[in-house]
């Protein structure tokens, strides 16, 4: 125990003094969600060259960010097949220092719903749903790229297909050893406030895993808390990209903040960057960097998931 509590203080050292030198920063979440959610991706449906063109954009950032390709790719892009249609994924890698095997997951899917036929606003721009997560995958890419502590692998991965059956998340999921995958961060819809206002968010499928307790220990001195799913009936846990690995029993998790029973954009044209919180939503990917230390650091190992 003893041996463990210093590792752990020692682990928080480090990672404070990193923390001082290395910010997740509001400037940067604006401009990739400005992006994201622009008129000019067309509402990112796949398929369509609103997605080609958000794609291209999020390899880009990959690329300046310096991140490695993934498996035996050849670029950025995980390309596959749905129904005779060309579809793909966005996969960065950042390799582990010690335990390079060990993966790390951070995702969030960046298609949504494309284009209305008729009406003066004809664009599903999916700024919460799900550019927020997207941007939030971006900037931790950057984040723990610049930090360069991560002794496990962290692979940063943009999911195509999430809104007409999880298509990418599903290829993804076949493409890797489930055993191999130790945690997954699926981030999804936290440019609003949630229920309990700012600083909070929750987390789908808390009591199936120790994931969540981890994650808020990691948290224990800060004004931030994640708190369980409030939104049970909804079983938001199957209905986002983490349920094809928590299927295979990966503790793979979504956070999010979006309230579900009374969010008013919610696959709406008025899904738009002028309703997001972007303050808030900096802190929360701050949060989340912070919280997924022990895990990113190989610390903590969360428990398998239990159905």
């Amino acid at each position: 125990m003893k041996k463990n509590a210093a590792l752990v203080f020692f682990f928080f050292v480090l990672f404070s003094k990193a923390q001082d030198k290395i910010v997740i920063e509001k400037e940067n979440i604006v401009r990739i969600e400005t992006v994201l959610a622009s008129d000019e991706m067309e509402g990112r449906a796949i398929f369509t060259p609103g997605v080609e063109k958000a794609s291209a954009f999020i390899e880009n950032e990959f690329k300046n960010i310096g991140l490695s390709f993934y498996g035996d790719l050849q670029s950025y892009r995980q390309e596959f097949d749905v129904k005779g249609k060309k579809a793909n994924n966005v996969v960065g890698v950042l390799l582990g220092r010690s335990k390079p095997d060990e993966y790390v997951v951070f995702s969030a899917h960046y298609d949504h719903l494309g284009l209305k036929k008729n009406g003066k606003d004809k664009v599903y721009n999916g700024a919460n749903d799900d550019a927020s997560g997207t941007t939030a995958v971006i900037a931790l890419a950057k984040y723990f790229k610049e930090n360069n502590q991560n002794e496990r692998t962290i692979l940063f991965v943009a999911f195509t297909g999430e809104e007409v059956g999880g298509y990418g998340s599903k290829f993804f999921s076949n493409s890797i050893n489930a055993k191999q995958v130790v945690a997954m961060f699926n981030i999804e819809m936290i440019g609003t406030e949630s229920k309990w206002g700012k600083d909070a968010a929750y987390i789908t499928g808390f009591e199936k895993s120790d994931f969540g307790k981890i994650l808020q220990q990691n948290l224990k001195n800060s004004n931030f808390n994640f708190y369980p799913d409030p939104y049970p009936s909804q079983q938001l846990f199957y209905r986002s990209d983490n349920a094809r690995l928590a299927a295979l029993g990966v503790p793979a998790h979504t956070i999010s903040t979006s309230k579900m029973d009374v969010e008013p954009n919610y696959h709406e044209l008025s899904d738009e960057i002028e309703t997001l919180d972007l303050s808030n939503m900096t802190e929360i990917i701050k949060a989340i960097a912070i919280s997924s230390g022990t895990i990113i650091n190989g610390l903590d190992t969360p428990s398998r998931v239990i159905e």
